[in-house]
């Protein structure tokens, strides 16, 4: 049975060369991909769209991670939880602020979130901090910023519905959370199986790699959006302003995107009015099919099919709200 594992273990392949192989195939056939390219219009106006997006979000992708790495490897969850204060309202309050101090991608927060939980207090920060670090740390905020040039005011607007959002949730789990939801065990920590660089180059190494396969779908789905769906849909989306804010809102929990490349995506689709792509980027980091699936994981099914729909429409109408004061009906 050992010679057997080691030897599974020895045969398995890595996402490391399994991207180089992919990159090596692709300079190979670049020549007559370009070629073909340019021969298709709609494919050139999809390839141009993807290639914005992708080299736009990239380098604060490549921020992102390398934040998230480093608080994987110095800032433990014991330390988090000490610094929380003992009240509630406070701890909650607490959480929501100290999320932006500590950036990093959904897929970072949610086993965080798991080790910090706890009964009363701590529980109900842990879950706001889970929200609020992937969605106000200020990568995101400055990606944000960048992806809409002369739009102040959707920063203002995302930092302020995603912070809401957070806060929001950390009270209802305060008043109507039940600790028998929590039906999976504490996960091992990460910490202490190795020296903090390991620990910072492996988290960095895995947010990457993940992060950025999201980036490409998100990418590509935009670039599709541009070419296959008709100009006359998005014309009748920018005139029902509600029906538009479903659509954008279902399409954050499909896409998956990661918060730190989402608001790129979003400026893409410049067709849509401001306040349908603000619901977009504050339901995507709350709440989506990855980020589901890896609060079943880490607290339980029992946790996961009553949090999820609750944060979704908590999001939708946090952004919907804080957008129409902000924004208005843009």
């Amino acid at each position: 049975m050992t010679v057997t594992a080691e030897t599974d273990v020895s045969r398995r392949i890595g996402s490391m060369p399994i991207l180089v192989v992919v990159i090596l195939g692709l300079a190979l056939v670049g020549t007559t991909a370009r070629d073909f390219v340019a021969d298709h219009d709609e494919i050139a106006t999809a390839a141009t769209v993807f290639c914005g997006i992708f080299v736009q979000a990239i380098p604060f992708l490549a921020l992102g991670v390398l934040i998230s790495g480093a608080v994987a490897a110095f800032v433990t969850p014991d330390r988090l939880a000490r610094w929380l204060p003992r009240r509630p309202a406070a701890a909650i309050l607490a959480a929501g602020v100290g999320g932006a101090a500590l950036p990093g991608c959904e897929c970072g927060s949610v086993p965080v979130a798991r080790r910090l939980f706890g009964d009363g207090a701590v529980g109900a920060a842990a879950l706001t901090f889970m929200l609020a670090a992937p969605a106000i740390n200020p990568v995101v905020l400055i990606a944000t910023a960048v992806a809409f040039p002369g739009e102040p005011l959707m920063v203002l607007a995302r930092c302020a519905a995603s912070l809401l959002t957070a806060l929001t949730m950390g009270f209802l789990w305060a008043r109507f959370g039940k600790a028998d939801w929590i039906t999976r065990r504490l996960p091992q920590p990460v910490h202490g199986t190795g020296s903090r660089f390991t620990v910072f180059t492996e988290a960095a190494r895995h947010d990457f790699l993940q992060a950025a396969s999201f980036l490409v779908f998100g990418a590509a789905a935009a670039a599709a959006l541009h070419v296959l769906v008709p100009a006359w849909v998005y014309e009748h989306l920018a005139g029902q302003i509600v029906l538009g804010i479903a659509m954008m809102a279902v399409l954050a929990v499909v896409l998956a995107l990661c918060s730190e490349a989402d608001a790129f995506v979003a400026a893409s689709l410049s067709m849509l009015p401001l306040l349908p792509r603000l619901v977009f980027l504050v339901v995507g980091p709350a709440i989506d099919i990855k980020l589901f699936a890896m609060q079943a994981g880490m607290f339980g099914r029992a946790f996961a099919i009553r949090f999820a729909p609750v944060t979704f429409a908590v999001a939708v109408l946090a952004g919907t709200g804080v957008g129409l004061l902000v924004l208005g009906l843009r």
